[in-house]
């Protein structure tokens, strides 16, 4: 297909199309062109596609047609069905796309965390980096926990959220470089194998855990998936599969956008739980069920969620009203 001479030959329609989209009203007429030119402008679609994908025009199409969706299908199917969509079967298909990078991330960091713990509390060198005895002790004693209580419960989820949904973002924006996930995993590395190392030295391994358990696991966990969908953008980079590189990476980066925005929500609940919970009078042991059940939930969602979304033929890529048909070209 000679591209160049196939665009200039529907320049013309295409330019009606956009034309009549952005109008505020149609007569019946108008109405009826709009719709046969949304037609046949697919099928262009469809066999550019097909025959010649130059990525350039087929975006330029793309979103031409979904202007003119929207006109042709009106306000009402931007609804609550989008939505619930989304929250329950695009949005877990998305996770169930990167689930296992987000699974080897996780392995990766605790075991390195608590190999790093070991190894700080084991070679009194490594401990003599952190500080002096007192300082150790005090970070142990005081700091750690203070951290927790001496903020306003409202101000604090705020400030956590901001910070972590930050990072998770990055993570997946920056991720096709392939380092910066790795730089961040290597600093939560050592900042859980240090902390863990001084509370266990001071012999309060047992308050360590009563203070991240409760919101770090979900916390963690979302950051996790965060740098395992960046790790499988900058793989999707070197070995893009059957797909041309610039289609692959269009694809999965729509997906780790979407993962992007879930997680937000699921580091806004994580910082709720640290907020309102962690620092909170609650006994401990409720405080590690509610934040081992928000774990659970999380992980059940990717899985099991996710799983049935894919059986459904859900792709986790763009959907419902921000899709674009596919219309089958003859000849």
């Amino acid at each position: 297909m000679d591209i160049d001479a196939f665009s200039q030959a529907r320049e013309t329609r295409w330019a009606r199309l956009k034309d009549l989209s952005r109008r505020r009203r149609l007569t019946g007429e108008e109405a009826d062109e709009l719709t046969r030119l949304y037609q046949s402008t697919s099928g262009d679609l469809s066999a550019i596609r097909s025959a010649a994908p130059e990525p350039g025009l087929v975006t330029r199409l793309s979103i031409l047609l979904a202007g003119a969706r929207v006109w042709l299908t009106g306000a009402h199917e931007v609804s609550t069905h989008g939505v619930r969509h989304y929250l329950t079967l695009g949005l877990a298909a998305a996770f169930y796309r990167v689930r296992w990078w987000g699974a080897a991330v996780l392995v990766a960091v605790v075991a390195l965390g608590a190999v790093t713990a070991w190894w700080t509390v084991s070679h009194p060198d490594a401990l003599a980096l952190i500080g002096s005895p007192e300082e150790r002790a005090a970070v142990a004693e005081l700091e750690f926990a203070n951290y927790y209580y001496e903020y306003d419960s409202g101000s604090f989820a705020a400030s956590v959220w901001t910070n972590n949904g930050l990072i998770a973002l990055q993570c997946i924006a920056l991720g096709i470089t392939g380092v910066f996930p790795l730089i961040l995993m290597y600093n939560t590395v050592i900042q859980l194998g240090v902390a863990a190392a001084v509370m266990a030295e001071a012999g309060l391994l047992d308050i360590f855990f009563q203070l991240i358990i409760p919101h770090g696991l979900l916390e963690l966990s979302a950051v996790f998936v965060a740098a395992g969908a960046g790790l499988r953008l900058f793989w999707t980079m070197l070995v893009p599969g059957d797909r041309s590189r610039g289609e692959a990476l269009a694809e999965e980066g729509r997906i780790a956008v979407s993962v992007g925005i879930g997680l937000v929500g699921v580091l806004f609940l994580s910082g709720i739980i640290e907020g309102f919970v962690t620092g909170s009078y609650l006994p401990w042991a409720v405080k590690i069920v509610i934040g081992a059940l928000a774990f659970a939930a999380f992980w059940l969602y990717i899985f099991v969620v996710g799983r049935h979304a894919v059986a459904a033929r859900v792709t986790g890529d763009s959907e419902g009203d921000f899709a674009t048909d596919r219309a089958a070209a003859v000849g």
